[in-house]
């Protein structure tokens, strides 16, 4: 049997462990808010934009071979901007990009081989190239005529940008 005593003893006991527990998990949830704001303000969320987003290559025949144009892109947000996929809308199109003295690429269509994410950062106020490459011979003689493409750059944000090229091609 228990004494009064014991009992309030073991009360007092469980009570101070629990307030202990209660102030270590209230102290977690406090790190735990600042460490989610920290990941809040490196989630990519930079602004990037293109000094054009378009481009038209003229007339290219097809016996000519490749033609590539380089687009240049800019973070102009505060943040940095994660580029999480770099893809084509047409087999005939790859597109590379190049950043801090790395060369990624080259990224082609989905469907048509694997599109991996590249997660590549482009820093606040940092500038990046996107080489489109274009191949007019890709779809043989019934591909003469008017031709656009599309490149698309996928940010951890969730924001896309196209970039657009232009031609008509000829045999």
């Amino acid at each position: 049997m228990t004494s009064p005593n014991n009992k309030k003893g073991i009360i007092v006991s469980v009570l101070a462990i629990a307030l202990v527990l209660g102030g270590l998990i209230w102290f977690s949830r406090g790190s735990g808010r600042n460490n989610r704001q920290e990941n809040l303000n490196s989630s990519g969320g930079g602004k990037l934009s293109a000094e054009e987003s378009t481009f038209d290559f003229g007339t290219v025949s097809m016996s000519a071979g490749k033609v590539s144009h380089t687009f240049k892109i800019k973070n102009d947000g505060t943040e940095l901007a994660i580029i999480t996929k770099l893809y084509t809308s047409c087999m005939c199109t790859s597109a590379e990009l190049m950043v801090g003295g790395k060369r990624l690429g080259p990224f082609g269509m989905p469907g048509h081989g694997f599109i991996p994410s590249i997660n590549q950062t482009v820093n606040a106020g940092e500038s990046a190239e996107i080489l489109v490459t274009f191949d007019p011979a890709a779809h043989g003689p019934a591909g003469v005529g008017p031709t656009n493409r599309t490149v698309y750059i996928e940010q951890k944000s969730g924001a896309e940008m196209r970039l657009e090229i232009s031609t008509i091609v000829t045999p």
